[in-house]
């Protein structure tokens, strides 16, 4: 495995523009995350923050007409850094594990960075779906809480990795993003621990 890893995404479509660095091992600053979206901002560092990683993105977006494409896109973007900073994987844990609270909240994360994307999602938004809708529940501030499942779906297909998100309760829509962030990260830093030699497969590849 190289000593380094670390990988650098550019990503141009006509609607977003993204260039997104990771480094697995900190050797850089923390966070620096402008995607021009606030709330998604604020969630990307907790990903670096609590999986003490090195995470720079700046994202130039079609946010006049939403949100999606730029979170989508970021999403894409993080997923082919991942899977091109782990490379063989040789060393590393594999699997990672977390239970977050935020508060009320309870978020749990389980993943396998296995080579092959599977993804559940179970958290219930507050006020989501109510009839009629509750606006509070279907936002976070301006940001649609249905993002946060498609961040994580472009996550899953592009890193190759088993993600298991899990929220068993929790009563504020803020505190359950901020939950499962804040998990994921956990859980991705004991995943791409290293901590032997070996490809942690028996078939001998991830």
């Amino acid at each position: 495995m190289s000593n380094t890893r670390t990988a650098t995404i550019i990503r141009n479509t006509s609607e977003t523009k993204i260039s997104l660095a990771i480094d697995l091992d900190r050797t850089g600053d923390p966070a620096d995350i402008a995607t021009g979206v606030g709330f998604f901002d604020h969630m990307l560092t907790h990903v670096a923050k609590h999986g003490r990683l090195a995470l720079k993105v700046s994202c130039d977006g079609d946010t006049h007409i939403d949100d999606h494409h730029t979170v989508e896109d970021v999403g894409i973007a993080l997923g082919e850094a991942l899977a091109q900073a782990l490379g063989d994987k040789r060393g590393i844990e594999r699997y990672g594990d977390a239970a977050v609270p935020m508060d009320e909240t309870l978020a749990r994360v389980a993943l396998d960075l296995s080579g092959r994307p599977a993804y559940v999602f179970k958290a219930d938004w507050v006020g989501y779906g109510i009839d009629p809708p509750a606006i509070a529940g279907e936002k976070i501030g301006v940001f649609d809480v249905q993002l946060v499942k498609e961040f994580f779906n472009a996550v899953v297909n592009n890193a190759k990795m088993n993600l298991h998100i899990d929220v068993p309760w929790g009563d504020n829509n803020h505190h359950i993003a901020e939950g499962i962030f804040k998990a994921f990260g956990r859980a991705l830093r004991d995943a791409v621990r290293v901590t032997h030699d070996d490809v942690p497969s028996t078939k001998g590849t991830l």
